[in-house]
């Protein structure tokens, strides 16, 4: 493979970013992890590898080699693609559109690496479904078998952990130590923890540059970068609620969410059945389970974004579904991030707009917002460290600052039920520290019920107190 050397390099990407003096090459036989803060620009960069952006000044080699990328960007460009195919604007249910085992095959030139991994991720019985029905860690399978049954020289992989339940991280790691000797590897990493001991390099990026390039077999450099990525969060406090924006009062008798025997099922696929669970107020909540156990379809049917909430029999804040309630009764009460919210909040926005937008549970603004509102807003931009993007389009904003974004979306009106679906996704160890710290002091109070979904151990939130297990293929433990 040809190596690669950006030589006084500046690449503007558009008018609000650009990566500027990048001096950096990769020789053959190294294994680069790019770590930094959200929106430093480390996706950029590895992006800029595969020739994305326009060069300002200075000079770039490319590799001559057989690339394969994993990538939110690549995610997104795969549900863009499903979205343009998609009739579902007429219909209520997402259109079965292009299957896993199409997209598969469009890119797989090793049949045999491709089998091994359809095996080891028990992807076998998703072959037929639809991408865009796939859960978000189904979906990060996908990619990850598209990649490495692709015969890459080269293996750009921006955050590859992100979304895998604990048994797939495990494999995934394990394959691609045994890979490192065949493909060479450049990844973007938010958590320092999960560094592979087969890289050989960690660069720095902050703010558009790469400001420290380190070997791994220098200890105490590395020391140093990771410890650019702590925090202390102490003497955190929310922004506080605005009275004159308070949903209407809930029956504190009634529970916020009772489902019996809940079910969910594609045709012959059983997702999980004979779910029975009830939250009341004041419980706070983690839901866990591999992917593919239904975790984010349950979610959705609580929140109402599920095709298959009206065959069942549930109560959400004392309203049974199917009865005459509209959506807006519901979600008014309801806070609530998940990755296929990020992915369909692609309005022209802006990021003090994106926040105020949580009040109204729309994507977008469509109505004049008070000063009360704005002056929330900027609270939680001032908390978030994010007080200079406030009129930055929010679509400009990279994947983990518009997580972050679309965090305070959810809070921003103390809603008495808050669903987070694995909210530290995309995430550096600051923000990711930052936002568990947050859900903490929720918890800690009365006004908000958590419901908290996520694969990492090392994410538990002090406060939760109740747990439900959901198996794949079979619902509850």
């Amino acid at each position: 493979m040809a190596n690669i050397d950006f030589n006084q390099l500046t690449i503007q990407f558009d008018e609000h970013f650009s990566l500027t003096d990048l001096d950096w090459s990769i020789q053959d036989g190294e294994h680069w992890a790019l770590t930094g803060p959200n929106g430093a620009g480390k996706s950029a960069l590895a992006a800029a590898i595969n020739g994305a952006g326009d060069t300002v000044s200075g000079s770039r080699t490319e590799p001559n080699a057989r690339i394969a990328v994993v990538s939110f960007e690549e995610q997104e460009a795969l549900i863009e693609e499903e979205r343009k195919k998609d009739d579902a604007d007429l219909l209520d249910v997402i259109a079965e559109g292009t299957t896993a085992r199409q997209l598969l095959d469009q890119t797989c030139a090793d049949p045999a690496m491709q089998k091994q991994l359809i095996e080891a991720f028990h992807f076998a019985h998703l072959l037929d479904r639809g991408f865009r029905k796939l859960s978000s860690g189904e979906s990060r399978k996908l990619l990850l078998i598209r990649a490495l049954s692709s015969k890459p020289e080269l293996l750009i992989l921006d955050e590859p952990f992100e979304g895998l339940d604990a048994d797939s991280l495990t494999f995934l790691t394990t394959l691609l130590r045994n890979l490192a000797s065949e493909i060479q590897m450049v990844m973007v990493l938010n958590r320092f923890d999960e560094l592979p001991d087969f890289i050989t390099h960690v660069g720095y990026v902050d703010k558009g540059q790469l400001t420290h390039q380190v070997g791994t077999d220098d200890r105490e450099a590395v020391a140093d970068l990771g410890q650019l990525l702590h925090l202390k969060t102490t003497d955190l406090s929310i922004p506080d609620a605005i009275v004159d924006y308070r949903a209407p009062t809930l029956d504190s008798t009634e529970p916020l969410v009772k489902i019996q025997n809940g079910k969910v099922a594609y045709g012959d696929k059983v997702i999980f059945e004979d779910l029975n669970w009830t939250i009341t107020p004041g419980e706070h909540w983690q839901v866990t389970g591999p992917n593919g156990s239904g975790k984010t379809c349950l979610l959705n049917l609580i929140t109402g974004d599920h095709p298959q909430c009206y065959v069942n029999d549930i109560f959400v804040f004392g309203m049974q579904r199917g009865n005459g309630e509209s959506i807006w009764d519901i979600k008014q009460h309801i806070g609530y991030v998940s990755s296929a919210l990020q992915w369909e909040y692609k309005v022209s926005v802006s990021v003090r707009n994106a926040i105020i937008s949580g009040f109204y549970d729309s994507i977008g603004i469509y109505q004049k917002y008070t000063d009360v509102q704005k002056h929330t807003a900027d609270a939680w931009l001032r908390l978030l460290d994010m007080e200079s993007y406030a009129d930055k389009p929010f679509s400009q904003l990279s994947f983990g600052d518009q997580r972050l974004v679309l965090i305070a979306r959810a809070m921003v009106k103390h809603p008495p039920l808050l669903i987070l679906d694995e909210p530290c996704l995309g995430l550096d160890d600051l923000n990711r520290q930052l936002i568990l710290a947050l859900i903490e002091v929720i918890c800690a109070g009365s006004e908000t019920t958590v419901l908290y979904v996520n694969h990492r151990p090392q994410d538990a939130i002090q406060g939760i107190e109740h747990h439900l297990a959901m198996k794949a293929n079979t619902g509850q433990s």
